[in-house]
């Protein structure tokens, strides 16, 4: 199928966020599927990733969650991202990334990205599915937290901090959730450990919310990012699997 990829900005709280929109281009509305990204933020390998959404049938969306600090790109990326020898990136993102965290913040750009899917005639009507990476992730939970009413799937990928002890914990408001989750753990990832893991189910059981967890063997902490180090082909192509499963499943085409 054919996609359409263009530049949009987003009104918002806190000022307008520049996001990245693809859809079918066949002049129809599709289902809606907000894309969180990683802590590298908007680039063109998030963007291929929105694309290969697009073209099974959704129209995508993946904000610059760093809008308040300006357009992306914010930090210049080189083309392969090597995890183990960027100090100075992490060290420019890292009070970004902290900010899109804050629960309130995140809670109301989830709000305005809800809100442009409800307007755009690009999107068909009910509630959409959400897929994050890393940081992505958090959020796509917190977003089924915070707009329960609006979401119907979230997939979330390599997550970090899911279920902590720290009273903002998305996991401890298990009970508002009403979408479908999946999560893809990787098992080398010292940001969501296997006791993390182990709460998380156990506050999403508690709440009686479907969901699915599993853990990606041999898989690092961004297994899914082609253009970082930690990329795995095998982890990649099982996230792809059970994101489009967990989308078909949810959202009516």
């Amino acid at each position: 199928m054919t996609v359409r990829g263009t530049l949009v900005d987003i009104p918002a709280a806190d000022g307008a966020a520049d996001a990245y929109l693809t859809h079918p281009d066949d002049g129809l509305p599709h289902p809606g599927v907000l894309l969180y990204q990683d802590a590298f933020g908007l680039r063109p390998h998030l963007k291929a990733m929105a694309d290969r959404i697009a073209e099974a049938g959704y129209t995508v969306l993946v904000p610059n969650l760093y809008y308040r600090s300006g357009r992306a790109p914010l930090v210049e990326l080189p083309e392969m991202i090597d995890i183990e020898q960027c100090d100075e990136i992490f060290a420019q993102l890292g009070p970004l990334l902290l900010a899109a965290r804050d629960p309130e913040t995140a809670a109301r750009d989830a709000g305005a990205f809800l809100a442009w899917f409800e307007e755009s005639p690009l999107v068909q009507d009910g509630p959409i599915g959400v897929t994050g990476y890393c940081l992505g992730a958090y959020l796509a939970l917190s977003a089924a937290v915070s707009h329960p009413d609006r979401i119907a799937a979230v997939g979330g990928f390599h997550g970090g901090h899911l279920a902590t002890d720290r009273p903002g914990s998305p996991h401890l408001r298990a009970e508002r959730i009403t979408a479908e989750l999946y999560f893809g753990h990787a098992d080398q990832d010292v940001s969501m450990p296997p006791e993390q893991i182990a709460r998380l189910d156990e506050a999403l059981t508690a709440a009686g919310v479907r969901h699915r967890a599993e853990v990606y063997e041999g898989a690092g902490h961004g297994y899914t990012q082609a253009d970082t180090t930690r990329y795995d082909a095998g982890g990649d192509a099982r996230h792809w699997s059970a994101l489009f499963d967990l989308l078909k499943r949810n959202l009516s085409a």
